[in-house]
C-alpha cells in the first residue's frame, strides 16, 4: 500500500512574494537600461532575460510580453519605487492637494512634476515610438494619457474648491490646461530637446500655470507674499 501524498507547504508550491518582487525589480531595471540604450524595437525578451539573470519563461509569466515590461518600467518611473501604491494615495500628493494657498499648491505641483518627469519622460518617448507601429502600444499610450488627466484634474478641482480659478474658467477647462502644460511632451521639448535645467522647467511651469489658472485675488496675494 502506497503512502498518502502529503500536502506541499505553500512556501514550496510558489516562490515567496519577496523573491518575486526582487525578480520583477531586476527585470524592470534591466529592461529600462536596455530600452534606453538600444530602443524599444531593438530590445528583445532574450536580452532582458540575460541582463536580469531571469529565465525567459519567468519573464513571460510575470509580464506577459515586452510591452508588458515597458508598462512596468513606466509604472515604476511614475511612482519612483516598486511599491503598489497609487500616486493619488501617496502622502506627498495628498499633502499637495490639501495645500490651502493656490500659488503654493502650484509651486509644489511643479516640484513634483520636475521629479516625476525626470524619471518618466524618456520612458514615455519609448512608448510613443512603439505606438507608431504597434496598435497595442498605441492603446496603452492612450490609457496612460487618460490616467494622467484623471490624476491631474485633482489639481484643478482643488483650485476650483478654493475659489482660486480666474473668472470664466471652468474646472474642466482648467484641468485641460494642466494636462497640456504638465505633459511629458512639453517637458521633453524644453528639457530633453532644448536643454533647460530641471530648476528652470519647474519655475516656468509654476509661473505659467499660475498665469493661466489663477484669478487676480490669488495672483495679488502671492505677489504680496514674495
Amino acid at each position: 500500500m502506497s503512502e498518502p501524498v502529503k500536502d506541499v507547504p505553500p512556501s514550496r508550491r510558489r516562490p515567496p512574494q519577496a523573491r518575486t518582487r526582487r525578480t520583477r525589480a531586476a527585470v524592470v531595471e534591466a529592461a529600462r537600461r536596455l530600452f534606453e540604450e538600444r530602443g524599444y524595437a531593438a530590445t528583445t525578451i532574450e536580452a532582458i532575460s540575460e541582463a536580469s539573470d531571469t529565465p525567459q519563461a519567468t519573464v513571460y509569466r510575470l509580464f506577459g510580453s515586452k510591452l508588458g515590461i515597458l508598462k512596468a518600467v513606466l509604472d515604476v518611473a511614475i511612482a519612483g519605487d516598486h511599491e503598489d501604491v497609487a500616486m493619488l494615495d501617496r502622502p506627498r500628493v495628498q499633502d499637495l492637494l490639501a495645500t490651502p494657498d493656490p500659488h503654493e499648491l502650484l509651486g509644489r505641483f511643479a516640484t513634483l512634476l520636475r521629479d516625476l518627469m525626470a524619471r518618466t519622460a524618456p520612458v514615455h518617448r519609448l512608448l510613443a515610438d512603439a505606438a507608431r507601429s504597434d496598435p497595442e502600444a498605441a492603446a496603452m499610450l492612450d490609457e496612460v494619457s487618460r490616467q494622467r488627466h484623471e490624476g491631474q484634474r485633482h489639481v484643478a478641482r482643488a483650485l476650483a474648491r478654493a475659489g482660486a480659478l480666474r473668472d470664466g474658467l471652468r474646472e474642466r477647462d482648467a484641468a485641460d490646461v494642466v494636462h497640456a502644460l504638465a505633459s511629458p511632451e512639453v517637458y521633453g521639448l524644453l528639457v530633453l530637446d532644448r536643454g533647460w535645467s530641471g530648476a528652470r522647467y519647474e519655475r516656468w511651469l509654476a509661473e505659467t500655470l499660475a498665469q493661466q489658472l489663477l484669478g487676480p485675488t490669488a495672483q495679488s496675494s502671492a505677489a504680496g507674499s514674495r
